[in-house]
């Protein structure tokens, strides 16, 4: 009953009992009209009751029937029903800006307006060792110790990122910073490790400078030939002579025809995929690929192989044939006459087929390593120019091996030789 109701029954009420009083005596009607109050205030206390157990836990939706009191409540819980759909509101798009900045592939980490750490996503403790529960209140300085750093965040000059390098977990690693104001209420710090991509901008830097100077090479002794030539007068250079710079040209021309060839083989390689195949007896390309190996060893080098004839694995024969032959040849010419190369082609324990070719080589530093299957990348150049090489094989080879599942596995120790190896997985085995 609303509030006008009551004063409409009051109002009758009241006129109810003055004509009682006027027809009855007055005690009666003054008795009677306290009665008539105190039933009312009685019923009126159980919807009070109501009303203030409901205050209780005002999410849920108010009794019906209390009286007066849901002028009160009903307006106070539909305020509450916008303030939790508000607030849920709220919480969905805080929830999705952390599940953002979780996804991102940065360290993100806010700070306030003294530098010190609010929130932090699960990279911070990767890249950083930044922990996002128990770092929050930390200082980013005392964790974040580079000088460099400090005055990147305290100069205000955050136009470019800061790039430093650091050492962590015994390995090198490159890292960029980023530093802005994301309000009046701190900022928001950003850092990558960009060790991959600058290794990738290092090796793009190191192949355009190569190719450059390896088709260079040749072209200058041809041009330099060919003027040579054209300054004599008629019928200066003997029949031998002619004979002799014409082999040299040529020399020239085909290793420029080599590294061209291997160019393009290799963009082939890295911008398409493996398709097709076939079950391929592999003890047949390791013979045509030692037969290359053994003329251009020329009997200098003694041979040992320990090959299992029914291994057959799936894949493309003409590549395969080629990364076989580049491992090969390559024993030889990094093996000094008189020196000795294996070749392996078994099962493993766990089921898969490793091909390998060990030798007593010159060997390979440790730093090495790592590089040794990038474009034109050389341990010691006149060496490997003089081999006959183009500086692109184990790059070729190593895209082949990828897109076979197989794994290339380089062991080397300087002076005392190398293993390669190919590692194909069971799956591939047929």
């Amino acid at each position: 009953m609303r509030f006008k109701s009551r004063l409409i029954f009051f109002a009758l009420l009241t006129v109810f009992f003055v004509l009682l009083q006027v027809q009855f005596e007055i005690s009666w009607a003054i008795f009677l009209y306290a009665l008539c109050i105190f039933i009312y205030l009685l019923l009126d206390f159980k919807k009070y009751k109501q009303a203030a157990n409901w205050a209780q836990t005002p999410s849920e939706p108010p009794p019906p029937h209390v009286g007066l009191y849901e002028d009160i409540i009903h307006p106070i819980y539909r305020h509450l029903r916008q303030q939790s759909r508000y607030i849920e509101n709220l919480e969905h798009t805080s929830n999705t800006i952390l599940s953002a900045a979780q996804a991102l592939p940065y360290a993100a980490i806010t700070l306030t307006p003294d530098y010190h750490i609010e929130w932090a996503n699960t990279l911070a403790m990767r890249i950083l060792g930044i922990n996002p529960t128990k770092d929050v209140g930390f200082n980013i300085f005392n964790l974040v110790r580079f000088p460099e750093f400090y005055d990147y965040a305290k100069g205000g000059e955050w136009n470019k990122a800061l790039i430093l390098e650091s050492h962590q977990n015994n390995k090198d690693i490159i890292l960029r910073f980023e530093l802005t104001r994301h309000s009046s209420r701190g900022f928001l710090l950003l850092c990558q490790d960009i060790t991959h991509l600058e290794r990738l901008r290092t090796a793009q830097q190191d192949f355009v400078a190569n190719v450059s100077h390896e088709l260079r090479t040749p072209l200058t002794v041809l041009i330099g030939f060919l003027e040579t030539i054209n300054d004599l007068p008629p019928h200066a250079l003997s029949e031998e002579q002619l004979a002799h710079y014409g082999t040299l040209m040529r020399e020239q021309a085909h290793r420029m025809q080599a590294i061209v060839a291997d160019l393009l083989t290799l963009s082939t390689l890295e911008s398409s995929q493996l398709s097709g195949g076939e079950s391929i007896k592999l003890s047949s390309l390791i013979n045509v690929a030692s037969t290359q190996a053994e003329t251009l060893s020329n009997g200098q080098h003694e041979f040992t192989y320990a090959i299992d004839p029914e291994l057959n694995v799936f894949g493309n024969q003409t590549e395969l044939l080629s990364a076989i032959t580049n491992l090969m040849t390559n024993a030889v010419r990094y093996t000094p006459a008189g020196g000795s190369i294996q070749v392996r082609w078994g099962l493993k324990a766990n089921g898969d087929a490793v091909f390998s070719v060990k030798d007593t080589g010159l060997g390979v530093a440790p730093q090495d390593i790592p590089r040794l299957t990038e474009r034109f990348y050389r341990v010691d150049k006149s060496r490997s120019r003089a081999s006959g090489g183009t500086g692109l094989g184990l790059a070729i080879t190593k895209h082949i091996v990828l897109r076979h599942n197989a794994q290339l596995k380089i062991e080397s120790a300087l002076h005392k030789g190398s293993t390669f190896s190919i590692i194909f997985p069971k799956d591939v085995i047929t």
